[in-house]
């Protein structure tokens, strides 16, 4: 996913303020962990999560919580017409 430049410290902010519904929603979900980090280079963000189960957030789209919410970022990322973030999958390469 990319944040647009100069957005740093409110996808920050806003995330250190994760509304309540959308926190238990992930914890529901199955979502037991959860980082997201930041290329200031790049303005790309890295989510990782661990799973206890078969899904994870990105199964929660069609939630009106996670629709909220995307649009709530819509201003500060890179997203599509339905707001959802534009993300590219990872192939991972390497696992300990």
């Amino acid at each position: 996913m990319k944040i647009k430049p100069g957005a740093e410290a409110e996808y920050k902010k806003r995330h250190d303020e994760i509304w309540p519904e959308l926190r238990d929603l992930l914890k529901d979900s199955g979502v037991v962990n959860y980082s997201i980090f930041l290329d200031r280079e790049t303005s790309t963000l890295f989510a990782v999560q661990e799973v206890t189960g078969e899904s994870g957030s990105q199964d929660l789209g069609n939630t009106a919580i996670v629709q909220k919410w995307w649009a709530y970022m819509a201003d500060i990322m890179d997203t599509h017409e339905d707001h959802s973030p534009v993300s590219v999958p990872l192939e991972e390469v390497f696992r300990l």
